[in-house]
């Protein structure tokens, strides 16, 4: 007999509730951070996406991908053997995101400009490496979008020195509605299955980029945005808008 706890209509259910809460809460939010986006486009600047974890799951969502603005870079851990000379080794290290001085080794390799805008995602809120960011991003004068779960990283103790959460820093925060643990059936033997941040934090970061975007558009900019590279063309058009952010965008693995 299979647990009347444990099903995929059941996740689908409740996966749908948590989306369409998520978005009737951070209406408001939305709009704030699309504002923050359309202005650091129209200023000519980059948004850096940067997460840990899983929530590298939701950086993806907003950088370089079809369909979302072209001057976007993602920030990972992978960075610092892709361009910041490490031995690939190092990321092998379960401990790496808590090494001290790896925020401001991160912003450095990022490149940023006085008109860029950070995204920070962690579904906890509370990393060291993620506090670390979203301090020096405030700390240089960048304004930030936080994607968080307000339920979870209320429920867990302060591990930064400061006491500070990625939501006390953030310009516009965005609640992902994730229970605190991200997953949603409970398990017989106790934890839980199915995590729903990613589906929710992918949700809010779109509706943020479609928002930002119908500003843009509203205000006369012609706005940069992907189309698939496997469509015809689709490749050349896409690195010629690419071109006008030369060497800020940042297209690696890991």
């Amino acid at each position: 007999m299979t647990d009347p706890q444990i099903s995929a209509s059941l996740f689908a259910d409740q996966a749908r509730a948590a989306l369409d809460a998520a978005i009737d809460a951070n209406k408001e939010a939305v709009t704030v951070a699309a504002r923050l986006f359309a202005d650091s486009v129209a200023a000519d600047g980059v948004i850096h996406a940067f997460g840990t974890g899983h929530s590298q799951a939701t950086a993806l969502e907003i950088s370089g991908r079809a369909g979302g603005l072209i001057p976007t870079n993602r920030i990972g851990l992978g960075d610092l053997v892709l361009r910041g000379g490490e031995d690939r080794s190092v990321l092998a290290d379960p401990l790496l995101e808590r090494r001290p001085g790896l925020a401001a080794r991160l912003y450095e390799l990022s490149t940023p400009r006085p008109q860029d805008l950070f995204v920070i995602i962690s579904n906890s809120g509370v990393n060291n490496s993620i506090v670390d960011m979203a301090q020096l991003v405030k700390e240089k004068g960048h304004h930030l979008v936080a994607i968080t779960s307000m339920e979870h990283t209320r429920s867990v103790p302060a591990l930064h020195a400061s006491g500070k959460r990625l939501a006390d820093l953030a310009d516009a925060v965005l609640d992902n509605g994730a229970p605190a643990g991200d997953a949603l059936l409970p398990l017989p033997g106790g934890g839980h299955l199915c995590g729903v941040s990613t589906l929710t934090s992918s949700t809010l970061a779109q509706m943020v980029v479609a928002d930002s975007v119908a500003l843009l558009i509203a205000e006369g900019y012609d706005v940069p945005v992907y189309i698939s590279a496997n469509l015809p063309g689709g490749f050349e058009r896409n690195a010629t808008l690419e071109a006008r952010y030369e060497g800020r965008l940042h297209r690696g693995g890991f």
